[in-house]
């Protein structure tokens, strides 16, 4: 029977309707906030899977193109591997929710969440975390539930739960935090320089609001929830656990306090080896059971060495970082590169810049005209980096993941546009991993930028903290690796400048976490940040004045956008040709804004001049070295920009008489000339005569000074010619006792009514205007 249920949850209204989708699923919820709508569906499978040391929870999250009115891209036109915000939005369900399984299940337990309406206002994500906590609780399948999951933003000042998607641009953190009544299980934070004091605040806040939605779904639950299915336990063989608490446990907890990743794993193995060899005969079979019990011996023993005996296995104290150092300029023909090792981690950084409007990422999401990335950050974990064989294929959700933590970080402090017109691919290859990568990839990245010359407001680093919480006891630690991450109870990674927090991420099992234990961890986070980015700064503390010799030279500037059609040209010919004539690329937006990326800045430079050229206007003055591309017989046309030409007349060439113009020039001449002036017809008038007492002065000009030898040697070619003229005899020129006489006296001279000798007369003025007309 379909039944809705609804709660009013800080002004806006959220509904949760159960009993009329999906009715095969274990459990279905059809999720609403404001218009914001997801399917999320929960099915565990009937029978466990045999041999895994691990619960199998599988999460997707299904954005359907449909729920936003818009049509796939592509040439399938359907939907096809998730994108990485689904996935992210997968994993944060998943990180939500996983712990609150019972640790020995191996049911496969599948939740879905399939967004189905999409209003731009209210997020998917946090909804489909809180539609999977009541589809669980209500369900029959095991989970320690419910939990909840609100977003926390900073506008003003003031503190904002769940604020619209449009208000976030203007919010200084972008938190989203999940959990139940107990506490947190999951952070996921992005902030621009946030102090520590605030994000406690905004998580006390989310803590608070997180109950009203716990309480409600307690009260579904309790109306409509089914009995949860009994699942066997996994049967316990005392037999084998009493051996190896007996002859293993010293063995054991002196492996743990082994400092090399390897030669630890390897003295855990042999252990283990020993017990596999002691009941090979009367329990062969028992190898994964003893694996096992090996893995919990481990547990405790690593727990027993912090919270006891308050050491932690590579010796060093609780708040101490482990041994860093940092290069930079390690590939010679990347843009920028630096290799940050941190104990057992390695991270190499590589920077790479691109242009925008062809190298930026194009995000064809659910989001309705959603801008393009500038900043991409990458993150490798090939399995050589922990010492393992497996095949390498494409990233997996936790490469993703770790990406999008230290893109995130790093975000804060990327420069804008208008100062950096470039698009940055930052990417972290792992190169050795023993905890804490994530944040080694921030410190690499920052480094990389640097090294690369962008401009990044500050330096950024990352580090990762531990809580191990029993009876009473908290041990909080900083750089935690490996051992330490994997059986502890909570670890949160921050990353952040000198000034705040820029990037937040924190996993909990412990249950609830004080307002006291959470400023103690990120004032002992903050710590250790601060130590990281003083050996950063002695590798390099800001960054370099000048690119790469390698990266590209990118200039932006901005032209009328009616002029774009003629740097376009028809059908693209203009723009193609600038782009073979000097290599460089060019991408023009429709707001007029014109990037040119070039690797020489001579290209650069050459290419811009071009667009320059075929843009603006000629004025009167100007002086050109043109290109002859036309020649009739009163002058000839010369183009003096790309595009634009004007009439250089025969008057205007020199000041000897040359008898013809095939004389003077050749079409593909290089000829100087200035602009005599524009006609009210906006035709360009030019002339070559009026710079012939300028020659010593425009040599020293490096624009002309190649030009000028060409003119010296032209004009003195004219000097054979008779001084004092310009037009040739015969057009339109008559010699009256040796003096010149314009066309105006000679039309007071003759009669110009209609005889033929008058007419003859005029002929060449009238062929003059139809050949400078066409």
């Amino acid at each position: 029977m379909k039944k809705t249920y609804e709660l009013d949850f800080y002004g806006k209204k959220m509904s949760f309707e159960v009993g009329r989708l999906a009715k095969q699923a274990n459990a279905a919820v059809l999720a609403r906030h404001g218009d914001t709508a997801l399917l999320v569906t929960a099915v565990l499978a009937e029978k466990a899977r045999e041999g895994l040391d691990f619960f199998p929870l599988l999460v997707d999250f299904e954005e359907r193109y449909y729920s936003a009115g818009k049509v796939p891209g592509g040439f399938i036109k359907r939907e096809g591997r998730p994108s990485e915000s689904a996935i992210l939005s997968g994993r944060m369900i998943d990180r939500s929710i996983r712990s609150l399984f019972p640790e020995w299940m191996r049911n496969d337990v599948h939740v879905v969440a399939t967004v189905m309406s999409v209003d731009q206002k209210n997020p998917a994500n946090i909804l489909g975390i809180n539609g999977a906590s009541l589809a669980l609780a209500i369900s029959d399948i095991p989970w320690d539930g419910p939990i909840a999951a609100v977003r926390i933003g900073c506008i003003n000042g003031e503190l904002v739960v769940n604020p619209d998607e449009s208000d976030l641009p203007e919010s200084t953190l972008d938190l989203v935090v999940a959990g139940h009544k107990g506490g947190i299980t999951m952070v996921e934070a992005g902030a621009k320089e946030v102090s520590e004091e605030l994000l406690v605040d905004a998580m006390e806040l989310a803590n608070e609001a997180i109950r009203k939605i716990v309480c409600f779904i307690e009260d579904v639950v309790a109306e409509i929830g089914k009995p949860k299915a009994q699942l066997p336990a996994p049967a316990v063989i005392e037999e084998i656990d009493g051996w190896m608490r007996d002859n293993l446990t010293d063995e054991i907890y002196q492996a743990v306090q082994i400092n090399q990743k390897q030669e630890r794993g390897a003295a855990i193995a042999a252990a283990q080896q020993k017990a596999e060899d002691f009941f090979a005969e009367s329990r062969p079979d028992s190898a994964k059971y003893i694996a096992s019990v090996m893995d919990e011996m481990v547990k405790k023993a690593v727990r027993r060495l912090l919270l006891v005996d308050r050491k932690r296995a590579d010796g060093r104290a609780m708040n101490q970082l482990r041994p860093i150092t940092c290069e930079v300029d390690i590939l010679p023909m990347t843009h920028g590169s630096a290799l940050f090792t941190r104990g057992e981690t390695q991270s190499l950084g590589v920077t790479t810049l691109g242009m925008m409007g062809s190298d930026d990422q194009v995000m064809d999401g659910l989001k309705l005209d959603e801008p393009s990335k500038r900043f991409i950050l990458h993150y490798n974990f090939p399995p050589y980096s922990v010492g393992e064989v497996r095949p390498m294929r494409g990233p997996g959700r936790r490469e993703i993941g770790h990406g999008a933590l230290a893109e995130r970080a790093l975000r804060a402090t990327f420069p804008d546009d208008e100062s950096f017109p470039y698009v940055v691919r930052q990417v972290s290859d792992i190169l050795e991993s023993n905890g804490s990568s994530s944040m080694a990839s921030v410190c690499s990245g920052s480094l990389s930028m640097m090294a690369a010359g962008v401009p990044v407001k500050k330096a950024v680093a990352g580090i990762a903290m531990g809580l191990i919480a029993d009876g009473g006891q908290v041990c909080i630690l900083t750089d935690i690796q490996g051992l330490e991450d994997h059986y502890g109870d909570m670890d949160f990674k921050v990353a952040g400048t000198r000034d705040g927090v820029t990037a937040l991420q924190m996993d909990n099992k412990a249950g609830g976490i004080t307002r006291e234990i959470l400023t103690e961890a990120l004032s002992q986070a903050r710590e250790g940040r601060f130590q990281i980015l003083d050996v950063m700064d002695a590798a390099i503390a800001a960054p370099r004045a000048e690119l790469a010799p390698t990266a590209p030279k990118i200039v932006s500037f901005n032209i009328d956008p009616e002029k774009i059609r003629d740097v376009i040209g028809s059908g693209g010919k203009t723009i193609r040709g600038i782009v073979q004539q000097t290599g460089a690329k060019i991408d023009v937006e429709d707001s007029g804004r014109v990037s040119v990326a070039a690797v020489s800045d001579d290209a650069a430079q050459m290419a811009v001049r071009i667009i320059r050229d075929l843009v603006r206007e000629v004025e009167a003055g100007e002086i050109f070295v043109g290109t002859v591309t036309r020649m009739l017989s009163f002058g000839v046309f010369i183009e003096v920009l790309p595009g634009k030409e004007g009439m250089l007349h025969v008057s205007e060439v020199s000041g000897y008489r040359v008898p013809t113009l095939e004389d003077a020039f050749d079409i593909g001449d290089k000829v100087l000339v200035t602009v005599k002036e524009i006609d009210d017809m906006h035709r360009v008038n030019l002339s070559r005569k009026r710079l012939l007492d300028r020659f010593d002065e425009l040599a020293l000009n490096p624009d002309f000074a190649e030009q000028i030898p060409v003119e010296r040697a032209r004009e003195e070619k004219y000097s054979q010619f008779p001084k004092g003229g310009g037009e040739r005899s015969g057009v339109g020129r008559e010699r009256d006792g040796g003096e010149r006489r314009d066309r105006g006296d000679r039309g007071h001279d003759r009669p110009r009514g209609g005889d033929a000798e008058g007419d003859r007369q005029h002929r060449p003025a009238r062929r003059f205007e139809r050949e400078r007309k066409n």
